[in-house]
């Protein structure tokens, strides 16, 4: 067996096997990945771990939750049991709360569990998983207070598996969900949408097979793994049969001590963490737009589609001429984009509400305060793979407004608000209507899967 782990170097090893010094909670590994090799490495990676003494492996298999029925199974190196599980309203959330959650409480109170693992369903995702662990409260475990349940679990690491062969096709197409069948036909999730939110939020990746034909693919994809979560070692294994425990342990064991570990941040938060490459690699690029005039709403949208195409990702603040109070989240997988509210501009705020406000976001506003315009800005992160970055630095800045249409944006928004806005009650892209699910949320991720909140 060939694994070559790349990137990530410990810095305190003691703080990666043993969390924040004097820390009591029981550590929690969450491993992630769809169909295909991915869906087998998240297996083969949960059959590795649980080897060692004191850990339980937990998975919740939702195949039928949309009948209401979820099977969950615990095993450890000796034991398994199974139990199907009937939920009134058949949802992710649900899962998550009525179960999932109080079973990690109850299991973190055993003194015979050192670690719990969680391998989980493609349709759970590991960044509601985790920011249901930092935020619901969890009610009724006996003996415990009513509180969420990262008063007894810390997320140690998230681990996602990716078909090395088949990840970057699935991460910039606009096939959903539901048509690849990995899902029930209320859940309007896209393939790019769960596949680059995944590894995105990984702290390292398992690179299942063969990457394409040859070192041009490999390299392809390794360069975009490198941008989209740059401090996340890599290891590619050609033969995932052959998988065990050391590769495994060994991987976690080179998550950076600075890793984000569940973490989930908002749209105010930098949108380049780590040390990502800023230079081209087998035509792939990192690119930043930044700008401080808005866009003009229909020449955005007319623009829209340079993200669509031979882009991986693209995410970040946007400032409508239309919308001046707003700050618009956007953010894009594939050929997919979605646009909503990230809450308003700084500048529009009483003295009040900004002393409520994160005081690194006021702060960092400070140091670009504009007179007229206060905080108000835009700024992307943009993940080429195969698109022309000048032609869509070009396109971009087409969409800007002119200078006497920013004369009018200072002088006159009374006029500024007549124009005709797409996005005022915000977009999805393609522009059809997808339909709302009963739990257009919840469903989905069990959390807003963009920072800036649902897209409508």
């Amino acid at each position: 067996m060939k694994i070559v782990i790349e990137r990530g170097v410990v810095s305190d090893p003691a703080l990666l096997s043993h969390g924040e010094p004097h820390d009591r909670r029981t550590p929690v590994v969450v491993l992630a990945g769809f169909a295909g090799l991915a869906e087998d490495g998240v297996d083969r990676a949960a059959e590795a771990l649980r080897e060692a003494p004191g850990t339980v492996v937990v998975r919740h298999d939702l195949s039928q939750l949309s009948e209401g029925i979820v099977h969950r199974t615990t095993s450890t190196a000796t034991n398994e049991n199974s139990a199907v599980l009937e939920l009134a309203h058949g949802c992710v959330s649900c899962t998550l709360r009525m179960d999932l959650l109080p079973l990690l409480c109850t299991l973190a109170a055993r003194e015979s569990v050192d670690r719990i693992v969680l391998a989980l369903d493609p349709a759970f995702e590991a960044e509601a998983v985790c920011h249901a662990i930092e935020h619901v409260v969890v009610a009724g475990v006996v003996g415990r207070l009513d509180g969420p349940a990262r008063r007894d679990v810390r997320v140690h690491a998230v681990l996602t598996s990716l078909d090395a062969a088949e990840w970057l096709t699935d991460a910039t197409g606009e096939e959903t969900l539901a048509e690849r069948g990995l899902v029930h036909a209320e859940d309007d999730r896209t393939v790019a949408q769960l596949a680059v939110g995944q590894v995105e939020f990984a702290d390292a990746v398992l690179a299942l097979g063969a990457a394409g034909d040859g070192v041009a693919d490999r390299g392809r994809l390794g360069a975009v793994l490198a941008r989209l979560t740059p401090d996340a070692p890599v290891a590619w294994v050609e033969q995932p049969g052959a998988l065990g425990a050391g590769e495994v342990e060994a991987l976690l064991a080179r998550i950076p001590a600075h890793a984000r570990r569940g973490r989930v941040f908002d749209a105010h938060s930098p949108l380049l963490r780590g040390q990502p490459p800023l230079t081209s690699d087998f035509g792939v690029v990192l690119m930043e737009f930044a700008a401080g005039r808005p866009f003009h709403p229909e020449r955005l949208h007319e623009a829209l589609d340079v993200l669509l195409d031979g882009v991986v990702t693209a995410r970040g603040r946007v400032w409508l001429a239309t919308q001046p109070d707003e700050v618009v989240w956007l953010e894009s997988a594939g050929g997919g984009l979605r646009v909503g509210s990230a809450g308003r501009w700084l500048a529009q705020m009483t003295e009040a509400e900004l002393a409520l406000q994160d005081q690194d976001r006021v702060a960092l506003a400070g140091l670009r305060w504009d007179e007229r315009f206060g905080d108000r800005d835009i700024s992307l992160v943009i993940l080429v793979h195969d698109g022309d970055p000048a032609e869509i630095r070009e396109a971009l800045h087409w969409a800007l407004v002119e200078d006497d249409e920013l004369r009018m944006v200072e002088r006159q928004p009374e006029l500024v608000a007549r124009w005709n806005d797409p996005f005022g009650e915000w977009h999805e892209d393609p522009c059809a209507d997808s339909g709302d699910s009963e739990h257009p949320v919840e469903d989905a991720a069990g959390a807003p899967n963009n920072p800036g909140g649902e897209a409508k």
